[in-house]
């Protein structure tokens, strides 16, 4: 074929020509954003986490906790994550400039974690209820399919010991027996400090105004 060569090159060049134009767009539009400060108290959002946080965000990602969960709430009209009380608002692309590696997962076995820190959605949902959760998933949700990750803790037992101030109170059949106690791990601890960390609550008025406006139906529109 005589211009086989040309049509290559011209379909390669179409193609690497549209990929540069994607990457430069996207990094146009989000790459580019950074924390917004509140007029009115003047602080900075989304805000760091702590180093402790950091640390079980590495912890989440080894245990491979994406599989099941996702970070990523879709508003009304795209799906019932906000009924289902995952979110106050839906995701904006500036709420996940502060993660080194974002972590919104495609599947949904378990529910979405991106607001599983927020006390205003969730105000049972302390430090205790988290522990609780991944040692032994029955004891404070009947029913779920989560498997226990008590590998993140540690079984002691009270005979000539002085207990741990860290000890975690497992209710009835669900811990280990009379005369032992369960400590969380730093690895537990840190992982914890993470899903604490995870609530999207502020709503930046940009944002804010741009989805206003995406969702106003149009005038003479049905």
């Amino acid at each position: 074929m005589k211009n086989g060569l040309k049509l290559f090159l011209g379909v390669f060049a179409t193609l690497a020509l549209s990929w540069v134009g994607l990457l430069l767009t996207a990094h146009q539009q989000i790459g580019s954003l950074s924390q917004f400060k509140d007029p009115v108290d003047e602080t900075l959002y989304p805000q760091p986490l702590s180093g402790l946080a950091v640390q079980g965000s590495m912890v989440y990602q080894d245990l491979g906790c994406v599989s099941c969960h996702t970070q990523q709430v879709r508003r009304d009209g795209f799906g019932a994550d906000l009924g289902r009380k995952w979110g106050q608002r839906g995701s904006y692309a500036r709420d996940y400039i502060r993660d080194s590696v974002v972590l919104i997962g495609q599947s949904r076995l378990g529910p979405d974690l991106r607001n599983a820190g927020n006390l205003d959605l969730h105000p049972y949902a302390d430090a205790d209820y988290f522990y609780r959760l991944l040692y032994a998933p029955q004891s404070v949700a009947p029913g779920t399919n989560m498997p226990a990750h008590a590998f993140l803790f540690e079984v002691h037992a009270l005979a000539g010991r002085q207990p741990s101030a860290y000890a975690i109170k497992v209710p009835g059949k669900f811990g280990p027996g009379a005369g032992y106690e369960v400590v969380p791990t730093n690895r537990a601890q840190s992982l914890v400090a993470y899903l604490q960390s995870l609530k999207d609550s502020y709503d930046y008025p940009v944002e804010r105004s741009r989805n206003a406006s995406a969702e106003k139906p149009k005038e003479g529109g049905h």
